[in-house]
């Protein structure tokens, strides 16, 4: 009987696992789950537990063991997903960006995608003029903190946060004064509301940057907004197309190709180059349910898209969801008491310390400050060679991102024969990112040169304690020489697939090959599949209705009598002539 009990309780433990999910507050949701559950049931599990409604901007991102990001698909299992032994970590993260945060019908969502955005802000995807970033900082202290009070807030309070990768001391004294005179009053759902407005008006507003490269091997960042296709390249935004001009997005292994149609019927395509084709994968499924999101008008217009050229399957792949006007319709439709909020307020904070991780880059003495401010440019030339480093300095409305001004350089001169310098105030970009885009975001970063002139990022945000494992994720090459570096900078438009140099003239050749070769391989089984056809009908006694048919048709019987049999007559006597040559000899 005790065995029994004991092999019951084992098969039914091996029937559930653990999963945790770490929310967008740094909290951690724990829950068992059955084997063979669907994302869409632990999906439920976490709103229910956030009370949330407006979910359909949300998922659930996971990193698999090859340190590939994946957005948990809600129609799947879970543990045929996972690609690994639970217990599982996951994370909660916005996953489609409203178009308009301002007309989410509930607070709760707001806070939540608030949440997003502060945390896009610290990890330098959210990218701001100075003046911008001073005001969304000042608005992240309202809400979080209140008005401001002298008994409770000293003199350099705002040094105490970190909004931002890095920014300087006059900066800080801007957002305490806005914080201290502009935004008096301001209620937490207020200073959210003004701050997600703010943020809405930027150029990089909900991208989350895929790293590629162009034709030309020149590092690009990828990304899908909930106006259309980004691509950034060096210190700008050098392509935009909105979801109406895309019209098909397809990949093969580490190939991406965006086609767009353009105004007066011109036609272009984009083609970059993934790190793995899992990657290239990745990010192909992204582009497919972000266009199907923001762009059809209802979910039954939702297609199965396949990557197939034209002879092959390849990967297919169906958005599963409500569209965005249908979310906001539904929304619309919503009527209960708000839900009550739990603000993270002074909740420490792992992946994002907004206001929590004490002494800051402004707390070092000034003499070791300015060489920290050393380190972390060495570290930033490094990171602009890598494919995985997100793209630094944009401004808000405008083509180009922000570029050093003189009193950068003359700052530089002062550093001595380093050739490194303090970032001036007049130039510095408080949104520069240091860290990678793709898993790290709670992790402590590493900044240095490789031999090869990259740089060294350690931590993902998925991965749990695995994030103390160092990640190579250099690009080739190393930092151009001073006089080159303002040529470098500068970049140059993608080239679309006619286009290319060298490099991309082989990569067309070897595509031009493998097609040609294609077309032969299908062209020879279409024959010899119509040989095996011709034959069956010809040469067999199989009694079935449709050959019966096919064998009744006068067109066949002509064909049988003047031709095949004439020609059967004449491969006998050929082969009897082969025979009886072979046997003479």
């Amino acid at each position: 009987m005790l065995s029994r009990l004991m092999s019951g309780s084992i098969r039914s433990l091996d029937r559930e696992y653990d999963c945790t999910v770490r929310l967008l507050d740094d909290s951690e949701y724990t829950c068992t789950i059955q084997r063979d559950a669907k994302g869409q049931y632990l999906f439920d599990l976490i709103c229910h537990h956030l009370n949330l409604l407006e979910k359909d901007y949300f998922g659930i991102r996971y990193v698999d063991p090859d340190k590939q990001r994946h957005w948990l698909e809600f129609s799947k299992s879970i543990a045929k997903q996972m690609k690994s032994q639970p217990p599982f970590t996951m994370c909660l993260r916005v996953k489609f960006y409203p178009p308009d945060p301002a007309a989410l019908k509930e607070e709760i969502t707001r806070y939540l995608v608030f949440l997003q955005i502060k945390r896009d802000l610290y990890h330098g995807r959210l990218l701001c003029k100075t003046s911008d970033a001073a005001l969304l900082a000042a608005y992240i202290l309202q809400a979080e903190i209140g008005d401001y009070d002298p008994g409770k807030h000293p003199e350099g309070y705002s040094s105490k946060f970190q909004f931002f990768p890095k920014h300087s001391e006059r900066l800080e004294r801007r957002i305490s004064d806005i914080h201290k005179t502009e935004l008096i009053g301001q209620s937490p759902d207020t200073s959210e509301l003004n701050f997600l407005q703010k943020a809405q008006m930027l150029e990089t507003y909900g991208i989350d940057p895929h790293p590629c490269k162009d034709v030309s091997g020149n590092p690009a960042f990828l990304a899908f907004t909930p106006f259309g296709f980004t691509v950034l390249q060096g210190n700008r935004r050098i392509h935009f197309l909105n979801w109406e001009e895309v019209t098909k997005l397809k990949f093969e292994a580490k190939t991406f190709h965006v086609y767009a149609n353009q105004k007066e019927d011109k036609k272009i395509i984009l083609t970059y180059f993934a790190p793995t084709p899992e990657a290239c994968k990745h990010l192909w499924k992204c582009g497919v349910e972000n266009q199907a999101f923001y762009k059809l008008e209802k979910s039954s217009q939702v297609r199965t898209v396949s990557s197939s050229n034209l002879f092959f399957k390849g990967s297919r792949f169906r958005y599963s969801g409500r569209v965005a006007k249908e979310v906001m319709e539904q929304s619309a439709k919503i009527k209960r008491d708000p839900p009550e909020i739990h603000r993270a307020g002074l909740v420490p904070s792992r992946s994002c310390p907004s206001i929590t991780h004490g002494p800051r880059l402004t707390s070092v003495p000034r003499t070791r400050r300015r060489a920290v401010h050393i380190s972390i440019m060495e570290g930033l030339e490094s990171l602009r060679d890598s494919a995985h480093s997100t793209p630094v300095r944009s401004v808000s409305h405008g083509d180009s991102f922000m570029r050093r001004s003189r009193g950068h350089l003359a700052d530089s001169r002062e550093a001595g024969p380093s050739g490194s310098g303090v970032i001036s105030d007049e130039a510095y970009s408080p949104s520069d990112s240091v860290l990678p885009t793709p898993v790290a975001e709670h992790a402590e970063m590493t900044l240095g040169r490789h031999l090869n002139g990259t740089s060294r990022v350690a931590g993902d945000e998925e991965g749990g304690a695995e994030s103390e494992a160092a990640q190579e994720r250099g690009g080739q090459g190393a930092e151009p020489g001073p006089g080159k570096r303002g040529a470098w900078r500068a970049g140059g438009r993608s080239r679309t697939s006619t286009h290319g140099g060298a490099g991309g003239d082989v990569e067309e050749l070897n595509k031009f090959v493998l097609s040609v070769l294609r077309l032969f391989l299908v062209t020879m089984g279409l024959l010899v599949a119509l040989l095996l056809l011709l034959l069956v009908l010809t040469e067999s006694d199989l009694d079935i209705a449709f050959l019966r048919d096919i064998r009744r048709t006068p067109e066949f019987q002509q064909f049988h009598f003047e031709y095949f049999c004439p020609l059967r007559r004449w491969f006998a006597c050929k082969l009897r002539w082969m025979g009886g040559f072979l046997v003479s000899q």
